[in-house]
């Protein structure tokens, strides 16, 4: 290995890293300094820019520069959506008839309350999260609409019940784990949450209309979600603040992960006694290569989705996990082949953002095309929470 790889943090070992020339061009991928900068922002992804520069050992107008070229070029972006606790949420399988797949992939990306799909090579064809108010709603939802979708040959509903760890909780690791620390300015906490707890109607319009807009951009400052939403700058700061303090908003830092070096994603689907369930779960989530992991319904207690450098390293993740679990049973693998939505945002073959569908919920599971104008089909940002890879 040469010096100045032992120079880098492990995880970035064996990436495909740019030079960084400063610019971000969408086709090459990202330098050092732009993994750096992305790990900075998912621990912290509203710091002002003097914290974030400070961390980075760059001044503040280099890191503002640099991220707006990553954000421009959809390499990178910054989220928000709502708490897993005020919402019912579901993981779909989903089985295609021939030809259909791509049709069935946008129909389902379309849908404001499908808040990620997958394309994937297993015992089903698209995976999909999907939230909704309630569970009666949601199962009306999957049934009715995802289910009537010309091309669906079937469906499986795996509802989530405990979420371990999810997407806002992964990080880059392309900083080291003092500059990390030095740049929260809270304890990092995991820890389970039981979704839909909270009913989602207690959330305040005036809430779902600064998540709606910080869907859009996580970053955005003060004087500008005041002017989006009808509040003073003085109410938007003290409500986002408040939202923040209570958990009831996840902001996250995502990137386009297959240009980062780690395009292969896998589900797996996996049982462990529940004696070992909860212990097994917070460590499984804790884990670098772990995007998700949650427990949910059917035969198969435990879903984890994890990201791997490529194909060849899903051997040796599975030998660790036989190692470190040995409770847990592997049952299923399902490989993506592409993602063409995460979390609202819609991407490209390698992992880019090129367009966005306003997170929103469903109320009645009626399809969209036979709800009346005056029929509740909130897209406000605000519906899909935590629970996404």
């Amino acid at each position: 290995m040469s010096e100045e790889a032992r120079k880098l943090p492990e995880s970035l070992i064996g990436m495909a890293l740019v030079p960084d020339s400063g610019t971000a061009d969408p086709d090459a991928g990202f330098s050092e300094l732009d993994l750096a900068l992305i790990d900075a922002l998912q621990v912290a992804p509203r710091a002002p820019w003097s914290r974030i520069g400070r961390a980075l050992g760059v001044d503040p107008t280099t890191a503002a520069r640099r991220w707006e070229r990553l954000r421009a070029g959809g390499l990178a972006w910054i989220t928000a959506y709502s708490s897993a606790g005020t919402t019912a949420v579901a993981y779909v399988e989903v089985r295609c008839r021939p030809r259909h797949l791509e049709a069935v992939s946008a129909a389902a990306a379309a849908l404001p309350w499908v808040f990620s799909v997958d394309e994937t090579a297993g015992d089903f064809d698209l995976f999909l999260s999907v939230a909704a108010p309630d569970l009666p709603t949601l199962g009306r939802s999957v049934h009715r609409i995802i289910g009537g979708l010309r091309g669906v040959r079937s469906t499986r509903t795996r509802l989530s019940i405990t979420l371990y760890g999810e997407g806002r909780d992964w990080r880059m690791r392309a900083m080291e784990p003092a500059e990390r620390a030095a740049l929260s300015t809270s304890p990092r906490t995991r820890g389970r949450v039981v979704h839909g707890v909270r009913a989602y109607d207690r959330v305040c319009p005036e809430d779902r209309a600064l998540l709606a807009a910080l869907g859009g951009d996580g970053r955005l400052g003060y004087t500008e979600l005041g002017a989006m939403t009808g509040m003073s700058e003085h109410t938007a700061r003290r409500r986002v603040q408040r939202l923040t303090r209570e958990g009831a908003i996840t902001i996250r830092c995502d990137l386009a992960h297959p240009l980062a070096g780690l395009p292969t994603m896998v589900v797996y689907r996996a049982c462990v006694p529940f004696a070992h369930l909860e212990a097994t779960g917070n460590a499984l989530a804790r884990m670098d290569q772990v995007r998700m992991c949650v427990s949910v319904s059917g035969p198969e207690n435990l879903l984890v989705l994890v990201w791997l450098h490529g194909l060849d390293a899903i051997d040796p993740f599975e030998a660790m996990l036989a190692e470190r679990f040995p409770a847990l049973e592997v049952k299923d693998r399902t490989v993506a082949l592409h993602t063409p939505k995460r979390m609202g945002r819609l991407l490209d073959a390698q992992g880019r953002a090129i367009g966005r569908v306003p997170l929103g919920m469903t109320w009645d599971g009626t399809p969209p095309d036979e709800q009346p104008r005056s029929g509740r089909h909130a897209e406000n940002g605000s519906g899909a929470p935590a629970g996404s890879k």
